[in-house]
């Protein structure tokens, strides 16, 4: 079957769970015309991937989506912490934490805040998103086969409902597919990692008399530890609805058909302590936490991202995370590729980057759930164990060491012990709040679909460097020059030194990516700015 005009995309997008949907999102704000094919029929309908961290709210923030999803979060913003507690009705509780930012820290770092919202809320919003950006989403559909050659990837896709086969030609195909991804069984590429972690059922059942039990405890989850019956409880309403992940051991021989209903009411009633509430199951689905890494990120035109790539213990909500943020950092690169301002090397990055941020992360994950003792999970004797600090340094201040930037230390530690938010090349550029025109911005507002150079109010080298440097790449390159001086563009809307905050002077410069990390930094005055800005560029986008 020869592929027609009509059946050429640039980018195909297998999956559309979480980080396929945020793929087309991504890719929609940056014009890049694809096609994403699910082959479930519709979004998820099971309330699970909850945790959104900061990272990512900030990606939604920029690609204007985050208020909608707060919106749609709406029932559980007021639920923090994680309680750990042999019952509801007990003595013995303890919060493991009971705030995700005590004390409001977190806004010295960033325009945005972690968002609780389940995956079968999340899901419809990015869908809406991505189709009004002109996305072609189909689902019930799904890949059949592909192969590709130097040009591209040639897929055939299959019709669930009417069977009907197509083929689609694209430039590049991102595998979103999740942890038992065909299109990397189909690469060949392995994995390494401890491999599977454990086994839990999720049930999500009715239970209108649990809230009295609960009572003014708004948690994120509740770890009950009843050696009996222990699992994991989730609200879903504070009210009626609610999830509860019940450890499961298929290595002894229990199935799924073991789970009926009798034993699930069962179970959830002695782990809550009211042993005579009236519980209906509404759903159950299993899931298995893993800790693995892909050997390699993708072949020739194919990527993989999310699960397809890395799998991670379900503590700290670390996996979906990883995996949209897989998206965010693929999709500019693939737009700046195929708009011709980057040679196809700037696509090798993409591993170099994001494998070694999955490694420490998934590490993490696994200790995180060890300190948690997260039901189900009983990790090697000395692994894991002790308190787990820098949680937001694994969300926010991952580093890329080695990639798409120009003179990061090579020695910088993937996920520091401490935030080093200060500018450095390979790490997320600094927030600080900007005015200009009367409207307050963060700095992280002003990347997303090109490379931005921040200086000065002496400045205008840079800005006649930087114009330079469109006319040669056609990269859309933007400059602001920040400052409280006539020819400025954007003032600090506080008391805030924007050199000192980027590690700079007043007569350097900072180049921050599309993904709003620092590609370059130029720490005092250059004597040939242009020459310099080109040179630079021509490295990151491989045209050297």
């Amino acid at each position: 079957m020869n592929p027609t005009a009509e059946d050429r995309v640039p980018v195909l997008i297998v999956g559309g769970s979480l980080v396929g949907l945020s793929a087309s999102l991504f890719l929609g704000r940056l014009g890049v015309r694809h096609l994403l094919v699910e082959k479930h029929s519709d979004t998820s309908r099971h309330p699970r991937g909850r945790g959104n961290n900061v990272r990512t709210m900030e990606l939604y923030r920029v690609a204007g989506a985050e208020q909608r999803i707060r919106e749609a979060a709406s029932t559980l913003a007021d639920n923090h912490g994680i309680l750990q507690a042999r019952s509801l009705t007990g003595d013995e509780q303890e919060w493991l934490f009971k705030e995700i930012d005590p004390g409001g820290g977190l806004a010295r770092f960033s325009p945005s805040a972690w968002c609780l919202c389940s995956q079968n809320d999340l899901e419809p919003v990015l869908v809406r998103c991505a189709r009004e950006l002109g996305g072609d989403l189909r689902f019930s559909t799904e890949l059949s086969s592909f192969e590709q050659d130097a040009q591209g990837v040639t897929a055939v896709l299959k019709n669930r409902e009417t069977g009907e086969r197509s083929t689609v030609r694209a430039d590049y195909l991102i595998a979103a597919d999740g942890p038992r991804s065909p299109a990397r069984e189909r690469l060949g590429i392995g994995q390494t990692g401890p491999g599977d972690l454990f086994h839990n059922v999720s049930i999500t059942f009715r239970a209108p008399e649990l809230a009295d039990a609960v009572g003014d405890r708004r948690f994120i989850a509740c770890y009950l530890t009843n050696p009996e019956a222990d699992g994991a409880l989730l609200p879903v309403d504070n009210q009626a609805e609610w999830v509860f992940h019940a450890p499961w051991h298929p290595d002894r021989g229990e199935t799924l058909e073991d789970f009926t209903d009798e034993r699930c009411i069962d179970h959830i009633r002695r782990a809550t302590g009211v042993p005579d509430m009236a519980v209906e199951i509404t759903g159950k689905a299993p899931w298995h936490a893993a800790e693995r890494v892909a050997e390699r990120y993708g072949t020739g035109r194919v990527f993989l991202a999310g699960d397809s790539a890395h799998e991670m213990s379900p503590t700290g909500a670390f996996g979906s995370n990883t995996g949209i943020q897989d998206a965010h950092n693929l999709a500019w690169k693939l737009a700046t590729v195929l708009n011709g301002s980057a040679g196809p090397g700037l696509l090798a990055s993409y591993e170099a980057e994001r494998q070694p941020v999955a490694r420490e992360t998934s590490a993490r994950a696994s200790a995180r759930s060890a300190e948690h003792s997260h039901p189900g999970y009983a990790p090697a004797p000395g692994a894991g164990g002790g308190r787990q600090r820098g949680v937001l340094t694994v969300a926010l201040g991952y580093c890329y060491p080695q990639g798409a930037v120009v003179g990061a230390d090579p020695e910088l530690p993937v996920v520091p012990e401490q935030m080093r938010l200060t500018g450095e090349p390979g790490t997320r550029a600094p927030h600080m709040w900007l005015r200009a025109a009367g409207e307050r911005r963060s700095t992280l507002d002003l990347y997303e679909k090109s490379f931005v150079l921040l200086t000065g109010s002496d400045g205008e080298m840079w800005r006649t460097a930087a114009k330079g440097a469109n006319e040669e790449f056609s990269l859309g390159l933007q400059c602001y020059m920040i400052g409280t001086g006539p020819n400025d563009d954007m003032a600090p809307a506080e008391d805030v030194d924007w050199a000192e905050k980027h590690g700079t002077t007043p007569e350097g410069a900072v180049l921050v990516r599309p993904d709003g990390f620092v590609a370059w930094r130029a720490e005092g005055r250059v004597a040939d700015p242009e020459a310099a800005l080109r040179e630079v560029l021509a490295s990151l986008l491989c045209r050297s």
